[in-house]
């Protein structure tokens, strides 16, 4: 920890959150606009308690815009709170190899992490999605990109 209650790091409970398959929101900014961007992102795993690696496909504006402007904000909605974990980015590949899809794979550097639920709540239900093409396919391309993204 540098200050009294911000973390510099991810604790125990948020990497544990990251094993599983979530909905995340990640904000950058437009390389064109100059503009907050969020995208919803779902291939997401950490590496440790400081990295946290993601993968969008090679044509996605998140691209260009971490390569521009390498800062990032993930807000997670779970763990009864919702919080907001600063970092840098980079791309440590353009394509992962092994991986189907044209897919890139960017680690984030985390230097910040906050607790941004507004006081006297608590989240009761996580956010859910379902994919909605072939599901053994889905399964599929999942293994293959989680174990990219942890190489």
């Amino acid at each position: 920890m540098a200050k009294k209650g911000i973390l510099t790091e991810l604790n125990e409970d948020l990497v544990s959150f990251f094993e599983g398959e979530k909905l995340v929101m990640l904000s950058t900014i437009d390389h064109e606009s100059h503009t907050p961007n969020v995208s919803a992102i779902s291939w997401v795993k950490c590496l440790d308690k400081n990295n946290i690696r993601f993968s969008v496909t090679t044509n996605s504006r998140t691209i260009q815009n971490v390569k521009e402007n390498p800062h990032v904000v993930f807000t997670i909605i779970g763990l009864e709170t919702v919080y907001s974990i600063h970092g840098s980015a980079s791309i440590l590949e353009d394509a992962m190899k092994g991986v189907s899809l044209k897919l890139a794979k960017i680690n984030v550097n985390v230097n910040q992490v906050l607790e941004t639920m507004f006081w006297g709540a608590k989240i009761t239900t996580e956010p859910q999605y379902e994919k909605t093409y072939n599901q053994k396919k889905a399964e599929e391309l999942d293994k293959e990109v989680y174990e990219a993204l942890l190489k």
